[in-house]
């Protein structure tokens, strides 16, 4: 059973997924964020890979990843970074990335590695799902990854069925059609929600974009399985003059 399943089959309601950003905010702050992470209730953690040119990430998480690109950041120094993340990580990670770094890297060196240093999944936004089923899911499954399709309020009925088929591990529901980082509306975020709740899906369902605090939190998870939790998280870091306490008070705050 994979880790991600594992923790669904343990655990079905409040599952907290945090984002940091690979390289920030110094170049080796990553395993010393993602232990922390798991010391203070992370249940997931997701891995942003840096990129120049990052679509779905709002002006925070972009800030970041240029300060991680300008640290000297690359696909191969993360990789090395987390050769021994199982040694003191045992949470679920998840890469989360954009197609063209990893396709200079080469798709199936990349799987091969992340599965090698115990990445459990990714979730790549610009992989569309054709592509993904004739070409790379098969990349994917080979090296035992989850693979995590985004979906959002204007996703119809009929292709929501279709991308729950392909993902596993879980769903992940954009609360809008904005960037990360942006304030939602949560009346009508609930409604979108509870349309996801009827249909009976799959996979689970956690809710990211917009998710900053205990209260934005607890509306995401009255609906979902749990919610994912990134911009705020960055903002927190940026100002941390103590990674490991600034994790612990972030993360205190929101469980």
């Amino acid at each position: 059973m994979s880790r991600l399943k594992e923790l669904f089959a343990r655990k079905n309601k409040r599952v907290l997924n945090v984002y940091c950003t690979a390289g920030f905010p110094e170049l080796n702050s990553t395993i010393s964020v993602m232990q922390a992470l798991e010391a203070n209730g992370a249940n997931i953690i997701e891995l942003g890979m840096p990129y120049s040119d990052p679509l779905a990430d709002g002006p925070v998480i972009q800030a970041s990843g240029n300060i991680a690109l300008a640290n000297g950041m690359t696909i191969k120094v993360l990789f090395e970074q987390l050769h021994d993340l199982r040694k003191t990580v045992s949470v679920p990670v998840i890469l989360m990335g954009y197609m063209n770094p990893v396709l200079q890297y080469g798709f199936e060196n990349f799987c091969r590695e992340a599965a090698a240093v115990g990445v459990d999944g990714l979730i790549l936004p610009d992989l569309p799902e054709h592509e993904y089923e004739t070409e790379f899911g098969a990349i994917i499954k080979k090296y035992g990854l989850d693979f995590i399709f985004l979906v959002t309020p204007e996703t119809s009925d009929e292709r929501l069925r279709k991308l729950d088929t392909l993902s596993t591990g879980f769903l992940y529901a954009v609360s809008s059609s904005a960037t990360t980082g942006s304030d939602k509306d949560f009346n009508a975020v609930e409604k979108y929600l509870l349309r996801l709740q009827e249909m009976n899906l799959s996979n689970p369902v956690l809710v990211g974009f917009g998710i900053k605090d205990r209260e934005t939190f607890e509306s995401a998870s009255k609906y979902s399985n749990g919610a994912i939790i990134g911009t705020a998280f960055i903002k927190a870091l940026e100002q941390s003059k103590d990674l490991a306490l600034s994790v612990k008070q972030f993360l205190g705050d929101i469980l």
